[in-house]
């Protein structure tokens, strides 16, 4: 199967990260995907970045016959998000600014992002998955 799908919350996120990243070698390209959580009134994103950009990326990575991972890591409601203390704000290895952000990670570390206004543009996820 080409694309294998994690899901994480902040509270799931370092168990879910650990087999991740325990997996990475197995895979082409590794991906995580910050994002908005779903509003339970609508079922879709409070950001509208995220429901623009995710049909987008989700496209290009399930048109790829290469093994690609992909976790999806939901940042929480809009206010949990808005605090400047968001733990993937202030992580290091993330740096986390807006949502959707898209990385590609590679020997543990970031080797590549698309921030929230360009993580919809089909040529820049397919350089990110093509590590150009």
């Amino acid at each position: 199967m080409p694309l294998k799908v994690l899901e994480a919350t902040v509270s799931s996120f370092d168990g879910v990260f650990e087999k991740f990243r325990s997996e990475a070698a197995k895979n082409k390209a590794n991906l995580i995907l910050f994002l908005a959580d779903k509003d339970p009134a609508t079922s879709l994103s409070w950001c509208p970045d995220c429901v623009r950009a995710e049909p987008a990326i989700y496209k290009k990575l399930e048109a790829s016959s290469d093994d690609i991972a992909l976790l999806r890591a939901y940042v929480g409601d809009r206010p949990t998000w808005r605090n400047p203390q968001h733990p993937w704000r202030v992580d290091p290895r993330f740096k986390i600014t807006g949502v959707p952000t898209l990385i590609r990670w590679e020997k543990d570390t970031v080797k590549g992002r698309l921030e929230d206004h360009e993580s919809h543009v089909e040529s820049k996820i397919e350089a990110l998955l093509a590590d150009k």
